[in-house]
């Protein structure tokens, strides 16, 4: 193309904040006007995402879109592009946006201003994360996303904010150092942080394994994987609701994204070498999250452990380096970011009437809001992974993938279909079937045309990629088998490596 888009998706929003700091928010049109600008910087936002997915070539494996200009030095540069595995997530993001904006119409009310910004930056560093073609500028972008989240959660979040908010910070801060020294060393050996160039350098056997657990170490807590998955529950109930809306439905994606960009292409002899601990640390997170959902009493902290389970089987299909696993992988990520999206969204309906999310107090709430409790179904049979919704489509195509290479972690893992039917089926028992037993929900009214607007497009989307999923599949398969072929490439040199280290 003849402009820069991905730069234009980058700094969109962060024309937005600009206007956003010279309107004034001491009145009520301020803040109506503030509200209105990061609405409609998001949904253009959106639709240039859309011009980048409508000339995307399918048919090549290659980068598009790509922009390059001269930065820190001549090996750092300012290096965009898309491919694959990336544009999906790109559109994911805009497309978030304008409901996280919507969602927050009427619930946050202090801060205004600063609370728009801290959205609109957010987006601006989310896509430069899923763009970045230099491992320099993927780092500043991907660490930096944690500042505008530390201070979604630590300001406007619940009463126990500060505690989530520090956790969630030093997590995923102490995961990032040991990726930022790995950095280093790829520059002090290599002398370059292209991406492009770095697919092609076949680094050193020994030295691979610990530039592996550098990677690996920070994508499993941004993921989260099993065992450094605890931070996540405790940031979800205590953000907003838009605040969990993008946590689950984009900044996980950036662990598995970070798998298929950098774990498997730079270093896969050490991703082969682990592949079986890293089936375990699935497994595990699909199994032992279910159990812990099934005992929540609050409805976040349960969507929140499902999502733990549910990227379980994201990082369990991106390792069995299959084209049905990989692939399953990818549209598991687009999947689960719009199931738990509209979760969470939905979740936010009621607290907003009622301000608690403790499942005992709701009971018989389909005899007030049956249209509301027709859309928490719709969500919840596509979080279990019913047939006909997105959800089913990305656990498939896992499982297969399992399959192909290992059943007994296949058959593992489809325990975690079953438990998944369990927490959810007997959270939407709880809440909406029964008797009213709760006085105040008879105060209860049904979603409102704002509210309408804000799910009606998740359950159209669920369900067309649930039925249509090629629409995914067909612009991620070039870009996954090509990751693949090199895979199995590098396996094969460093398997006649070894063979002639014992002739020797």
């Amino acid at each position: 193309m003849n402009w820069p888009i991905l730069s234009t998706l980058i700094l969109v929003p962060l024309t937005g904040c600009l206007t956003i700091i010279f309107i004034n928010s001491a009145d009520d049109i301020g803040k109506r006007n503030i509200k209105l600008v990061a609405l409609y910087a998001s949904i253009v936002n959106f639709l240039i995402s859309t011009i980048l997915w409508l000339n995307f070539d399918k048919l090549t494996s290659e980068f598009q879109f790509v922009e390059r200009y001269e930065w820190l030095s001549e090996n750092i540069t300012y290096y965009l592009g898309v491919d694959g595995i990336s544009i999906f997530l790109i559109i994911l993001t805009t497309f978030l946006m304008p409901f996280c904006i919507l969602t927050s119409w009427n619930s946050i009310r202090d801060k205004i201003k600063e609370y728009m910004i801290a959205f609109l930056v957010l987006e601006t560093l989310m896509i430069g994360v899923f763009s970045a073609l230099d491992l320099v500028v993927f780092y500043l972008f991907f660490e930096a996303c944690l500042i505008p989240m530390f201070l979604i959660i630590g300001v406007w979040g619940g009463v126990r904010r500060v505690y989530a908010t520090f956790k969630f910070f030093l997590y995923t801060l102490s995961g990032s150092v040991l990726m930022l020294i790995a950095i280093i060393y790829i520059y002090i050996t290599t002398g370059t942080t292209d991406i492009v160039v770095l697919d092609l350098y076949v680094f050193d056997y020994s030295i691979q394994t610990w530039l592996w657990l550098a990677f690996f170490i920070s994508f499993a807590v941004k993921i989260p994987m099993f065992p450094v998955h605890t931070w996540l529950p405790d940031a979800h109930v205590e953000a907003p609701t838009a605040g969990s809306v993008i946590l689950a439905g984009v900044l996980l994606k950036m662990g598995g994204y970070g798998l298929l960009r950098f774990s498997i292409p730079l270093f896969p002899i050490a991703s082969h070498l682990f592949m079986d601990f890293v089936f375990i640390l699935s497994v595990v997170a699909i199994i032992y999250t279910s159990f812990i959902a099934i005992a929540q009493e609050d409805i976040k902290k349960l969507i929140a452990y499902s999502s733990v389970a549910h990227m379980g089987f994201v990082t369990m299909g991106i390792f069995t380096f299959t084209e049905q696993g990989i692939q399953g992988g990818i549209f598991q990520m687009i999947s689960h970011g719009l199931i738990s999206s509209a979760l969470f969204l939905s979740v936010g309906v009621v607290y907003d009437r009622l301000h608690t999310r403790e499942i005992s107090v709701y009971g018989g709430v389909v005899r007030k809001m049956p249209i509301y409790a027709s859309f928490f179904l719709i969500f919840t049979m596509a979080n279990i992974g019913l047939p006909g919704t997105s959800g089913f489509v990305g656990e498939f195509l896992t499982l297969i993938g399992a399959f192909k290479l290992n059943i007994y972690v296949a058959i593992f893992a489809t325990t975690g279909v079953i438990l998944s039917a369990v927490y959810a089926l007997w959270l939407y028992k709880r809440v909406f079937l029964g008797q009213i037993v709760n006085n105040n929900l008879n105060a209860l009214e049904d979603v409102t045309r704002r509210e309408l607007l804000i799910l009606v497009p998740f359950i159209i989307l669920i369900i067309f990629f649930g039925v249509y999923p090629n629409m995914i599949i067909e612009l991620t398969t070039e870009s996954s088998l090509n990751l693949i072929n090199n895979y199995n490439h590098s396996i094969e040199q460093y398997q006649s490596f070894l063979i002639t280290q014992d002739i020797q």
